[in-house]
């Protein structure tokens, strides 16, 4: 399996090679050269199987022969190990054809580690191999920066630093990241957005010395290992509700994109997927663009749910190569314009496909507390307001006797002023965020500058 750039520009390279990487030479993003896929059988074999067999199966699909099978297996037996729920993503029912897929029993209580857990033993693996180092350098809106931290603390060799912008994201969130005392670990409160953190990140992988000298990389969902992860939750939560033998639809709360795409993968290899609603909060760049053919940056509103608070949406590039027919040239012209000007005109054949599969919902404040209400009225069930806007989305989307299922993204403990000012009712924090609170926290202040934030990066590298 050999993996190209969505900007043509960059050559052909491995599995290995594309996880370490994270981003391409030429700006764009990884995708695999031809679609895997399963076939119908092989798909409803996934019934009742472990989640760490499935996510092996799915993988082994995408490494090829770079990672033997066993190995491969170990590692996803590891990595869901240190998950508090035996069944890693389980399904709860919401109503007659409604579910919800808890992705929130890792670490770090979201959905982020689903993918982070596998994807810090893959690149331990390789780098013990190669008898290498890496600096991560990595840019959240709340969940990515402590499911990576997770991840990643203490392993000998990786350096983390995990931007986030200050005063964007819970207290929860934070002190995921801030409180780990491993000396491999740094964090920075960036003065600005979350897009500014994901414009410094992109500006430093582009650096090629940078990249060199301290091996810089990504673990955002720009590194496709992260999406082939996430992917996995598709086909458990499907086969769980009567899949392959029906087709079933999606909702999932969108702000970078990642997850969304990860269904698109999915369907890819063969998982009848109906539609995936694409659900955002005020920032609706996503929803605007699968409504209206515009893809559209604004400015940041600062929500409820803080993790979508995105207005450029990295994963969409890789939804756009594919639907304009994997042309390079389009989607560097088309991505090198959106830096510069905040906006592209999707071509209408390209909508049209995109269509086929998404559909997008922004969804208000008032709406999304309405819901978390609603959703504890009607099922006990206490949910986030990244949750709730998924949930909010389900409702407008006829899906007739198609079954929905809702990624719920994080636990309502990360979220709990929004939860209690909603319902009333304060969430139940589970034991690993109430260690966090006598904790002592650490890091560093630094404004929205990539020079700034590159020499940060070298002196921690020491070089």
């Amino acid at each position: 399996m050999r993996y190209v750039s969505t900007r043509g520009e960059a050559p052909p390279v491995g599995f290995i090679d594309a996880v370490l990487a994270g981003l391409a030479p030429d700006g764009g993003l990884y995708v695999p050269e031809a679609w895997p896929s399963f076939s119908r059988d092989e798909i409803a074999a996934f019934a009742g199987r472990p989640y760490a067999e499935v996510a092996a199966a799915v993988l082994g699909k995408f490494a090829g022969d770079e990672i033997a099978s066993d190995l491969l297996q170990d590692m996803c037996a590891e990595a869901y190990a240190s998950f508090t729920h035996a069944a890693v993503v389980p399904l709860v029912q919401l109503a007659p054809g409604a579910f919800m897929a808890e992705l929130f029993h890792g670490p770090s209580l979201a959905f982020k580690d689903v993918a982070m857990q596998l994807l810090a033993r893959l690149s331990d693996h390789v780098l013990g191999l190669q008898k290498r180092t890496q600096t991560i350098l990595a840019a959240t809106s709340g969940d990515t920066g402590g499911a990576a931290v997770e991840a990643f603390r203490g392993r000998p060799n990786t350096r983390i630093v995990v931007m986030f912008p200050e005063g964007g994201i819970s207290e929860v969130q934070r002190r995921f990241m801030t409180t780990a005392p491993e000396d491999n670990v740094r964090c920075l409160a960036v003065s600005g957005t979350f897009d500014d953190c994901q414009a410094i990140l992109k500006t430093a992988l582009a650096d090629q010395s940078l990249k060199q000298r301290v091996g810089l990389s990504a673990v955002n969902s720009i590194n496709f290992a992260r999406i082939v992860a996430q992917s996995v939750y598709y086909f458990t939560a499907a086969v769980a509700v009567g899949a392959p033998h029906r087709p079933v639809s999606f909702a999932v709360p969108s702000g970078n994109f990642g997850d969304g795409f990860a269904g698109y993968v999915a369907k890819q290899m063969g998982l009848p997927i109906e539609k995936i609603v694409v659900a955002t909060n005020a920032n609706d760049i996503l929803a605007r663009a699968f409504q209206e053919g515009r893809y559209v940056r604004g400015a940041v509103a600062q929500t409820q749910s803080p993790a979508m608070d995105i207005q450029s949406a990295s994963n969409f590039e890789r939804l756009y190569f594919e639907c304009v027919r994997r042309d390079g040239v389009e989607t560097a012209r088309a991505f090198k314009a959106f830096a510069e000007a905040g906006a592209i005109d999707i071509p209408p054949a390209a909508l049209a496909s995109m269509r086929e599969t998404f559909v997008g919902f922004g969804i208000g404040e008032a709406e999304t507390s309405r819901t978390m209400l609603a959703t504890l009225n009607e099922t006990g069930e206490l949910i986030d307001p990244h949750t709730a806007v998924a949930v909010a989305a389900l409702k407008r989307l006829n899906a007739d006797r198609t079954p929905v299922v809702v990624l719920s993204t994080a636990h309502a403990a990360k979220f709990p002023e929004a939860v209690s000012a909603a319902t009333g009712e304060t969430p139940k924090v589970p034991r690993v965020a109430q260690a966090l609170a006598g904790k002592a926290e650490r890091f560093d202040r630094l404004p929205a500058d990539a020079e700034t934030i590159k020499a940060y990066v070298a002196d921690f590298a020491g070089v």
